[in-house]
């Protein structure tokens, strides 16, 4: 059986077969029955149930704050992808798999991805920093001296890393990402507007006409909830700078972990950021203007990748392709 990368990610698990590129990426959400706890979904259609399930039934996200909240049943759904990737019979072939975890994990933490992973079925487990797979994912040098940063903006977490001699020399990990900015808007829409809004729709507006910085384009979308007053449903205009200033106080959380990582990179290390500028990573770095209001905030260069979703789990693949290279990369 070939090795296996995985991204297990806050809000989607991306998994790359080597040899055979990402096969699979879902929205890391389960369906369960909330009193047999018998399975009902998982992934996609698990998560067009969140806001919508009715009473016995609940939908749950096994990862909070880029790391496992319930061991039990990040078991069950990462078994659950692994089996609908792989084909019936070679399972029993355990493969060697390489996880993306946040530098900012504790030990307990570590643990818990750990024993998720094996449980579900690999024969042995490693874990990668989630900025350390992202620079290699982007192809980045991490093996030589030269300085490197990335901000890797994901579901759950934002992780800032400065990597050379492939080690994190410097490095920030806030639990503040793309759920949060959702989470603002949630709130922003029932102070603003007395509108109880869902998540699903939070994170629409947020891809839609969400913006880190003006653009001189007044963006704006219809969005339907629940008059917190009357208590009858009813349609609202909301406004690109509505959003934006509910964005706020996360985006400075960002930009402020991006400025004490850079404030204890040794001198030449950030010399050379200087010249290379900062690579942004993660579902998180698609939200418009992010790039331009940290290189603002910061007078270096931004550069965000093509597919800035994927990163993790390319580098996490890479390793796998080249283990000699990146054995120092991964932890046991």
């Amino acid at each position: 059986m070939s090795d296996i990368a995985i991204d297990l990610g806050t809000a989607n698990t991306l998994i790359q077969v080597r040899g055979e590129g990402i096969v699979l990426n879902e929205p890391s959400v389960v369906a369960l029955d909330r009193t047999t706890r018998q399975l009902r979904a998982i992934g996609h259609e698990a998560k067009r149930m969140l806001g919508r399930t009715p009473d016995n039934t609940v939908a749950i996200r096994p990862l909070r704050d880029g790391v496992i909240a319930d061991v039990d049943l990040a078991e069950l759904m990462l078994r659950h992808f692994l089996q609908s990737i792989l084909p019936k019979g070679l399972f029993r072939k355990r493969p060697r798999v390489v996880v993306g975890v946040p530098s900012g994990i504790t030990e307990i933490e570590r643990r818990a991805v750990r024993s998720a992973t094996m449980a579900a079925g690999a024969k042995e487990a490693w874990l990668i920093s989630e900025p350390m797979a992202a620079a290699i994912g982007v192809g980045l040098p991490v093996t030589t001296p030269r300085g490197n940063m990335v901000v890797n903006v994901g579901g759950g977490t934002t992780e800032i890393g400065v990597i050379a001699l492939s080690g994190i020399v410097a490095d920030a990990s806030i639990r503040i990402a793309g759920d949060e900015l959702d989470a603002a808007i949630v709130a922003f829409a029932r102070k603003a507007h007395n509108l109880l809004i869902g998540e699903a729709t939070a994170e629409a507006l947020k891809i839609q006409i969400g913006s880190a910085v003006a653009d001189g384009e007044d963006r704006w979308m219809h969005v339907k909830g629940r008059d917190l007053v009357s208590g009858i449903p009813k349609t609202i205009e909301i406004h690109a700078d509505e959003l934006r200033e509910a964005f706020q106080e996360s985006l400075q959380a960002i930009v402020g972990a991006v400025r004490r990582a850079l404030e204890v990179t040794p001198p030449e290390l950030a010399s050379d950021i200087v010249d290379e500028g900062i690579v942004m990573t993660g579902g998180g770095a698609r939200l418009r203007g992010l790039d331009v209001l940290l290189s603002r905030e910061t007078g270096l260069p931004i550069h965000i990748d093509e597919e800035p979703l994927t990163c993790v789990v390319r580098g996490a693949g890479f390793v796998l392709e080249d283990w000699s290279l990146y054995r120092g990369v991964v932890t046991d």
